[in-house]
């Protein structure tokens, strides 16, 4: 089997994490905030990452290197992920998943304040390609914006954060470091989070199994995301990514009867166009 098939292999395994953890999420919205969720989900993930790190034998790798460069990586992830368990509930899941694949647009613009990078002709082109994508899938112009669209054009903006802080991490940081120093201090920001009032709700019976699942399965998907990268370019691993949309748009119809709002696949496609331009002329204009 050729990397690129095994990308896609792994990719396959990234969709379904994702889409379980979207899953997992609505089903919690209603007995936890998203502080709570954010707590024990990482409080979980804790646990996975030094269980998997101490028999693979990689505890060692974690060290206090950089700390300030993973509390700015785990911050932005954080504001990102409470953002999206926000308007979870709040918006279609279609539209949802769409503007978070604003993600590498906002990278693009981003990339130059952060880590000195030059935006190309093509970058520029790809941005707002993207920006008109969203224009698409929110339509600002025909309805009042949300609070829940709101918050999920602004995950997209702290996931970019992540990732460009995240590329900074891997200079010189083991994937067990990162993922430990993710999990804890999440962790820590979720206690500060939920506990700021002296009021945090432990999840019942029924929902524990819900947040248990929702922290392994964010485990799951960024690894799989990872190793699929790490066998394939990003011009063929991250289209595939974007099969998330029609999946979740039939498992929204399914669960939840939201409609299908071809406006909201026309909006994706753009933004897809932008990036898969990015990815795979952007990166070529580059070496």
């Amino acid at each position: 089997m050729s990397d690129n098939f095994r990308a896609m292999a792994w990719m396959l395994g990234a969709i379904i994490a994702f889409t379980s953890m979207a899953i997992a999420g609505r089903a919690v919205s209603l007995e936890l905030d998203t502080f709570e969720i954010m707590l024990f989900r990482s409080i979980t993930g804790v646990i996975v990452v030094v269980l998997v790190a101490t028999s693979l034998g990689t505890l060692g790798q974690i060290n206090r290197h950089q700390l300030g460069l993973h509390g700015m990586r785990n911050l932005s992830h954080f504001a990102g992920q409470n953002l999206w368990f926000y308007a979870l509930p709040l918006i279609p899941l279609t539209q949802l998943f769409a503007l978070e694949f604003t993600s590498p647009i906002w990278v693009i613009l981003l990339a130059p304040l952060l880590l000195g990078e030059k935006i190309t002709q093509i970058g520029a082109f790809a941005a707002l390609a993207g920006i008109i994508g969203v224009i698409i899938v929110t339509r600002p112009f025909e309805a009042a914006i949300t609070s829940g669209t709101i918050a999920a054009a602004s995950a997209a903006v702290g996931f970019a954060l992540s990732a460009i802080l995240t590329r900074k991490l891997t200079r010189t940081q083991t994937i067990t470091c990162i993922l430990f120093w993710l999990t804890v201090m999440q962790a820590v920001f979720g206690l500060i989070g939920a506990g700021y009032d002296g009021d945090i709700a432990l999840p019942s019976a029924a929902a524990l199994p819900w947040i248990i699942l929702i922290g392994f399965a964010g485990l799951i998907a960024h690894f799989c995301l990872t190793t699929a990268l790490s066998l394939a370019p990003a011009s063929i691993v991250m289209p595939i990514d974007f099969i998330r949309l029609p999946v979740i748009a039939v498992v929204a119809a399914s669960l939840y009867s939201e409609p299908l709002d071809p406006l909201v696949f026309v909006g994706a496609a753009v933004i897809f166009g932008a990036n898969y331009l990015h990815f795979t002329y952007g990166q070529r204009a580059n070496v």
